[in-house]
């Protein structure tokens, strides 16, 4: 599974292959939430609201690494990691 970044022990993974709408998975624990990529909206799943907040938080600082990486994963590319949230 290919990780991008990992941080405060939540992991985003965006997967080859994917289904539309652009989106990455995050895992905490064993809570698990797709996010839409343009309104970071949660399209699935669910995690504990602190973590989502985090996740969120990370997500609208790298919306525009995000779009590359998921153009990467479309076209069956190595993905670029992105800075984890500090």
């Amino acid at each position: 599974m290919p990780r991008i970044s990992e941080f405060f022990g939540i992991s985003i993974y965006v997967y080859y292959r994917e289904h539309l709408p652009p989106h990455f998975h995050a895992l905490y624990g064993d809570d698990e939430a797709l996010v839409a990529i343009a309104n970071l909206c949660v399209l699935s799943g669910r995690l504990p609201p602190r973590a989502m907040g985090m996740v969120i938080e990370w997500a609208s600082l790298h919306q525009e690494e995000l779009r590359r990486v998921w153009a990467q994963a479309i076209a069956h590319e190595p993905l670029d990691g992105i800075e984890p949230l500090k």
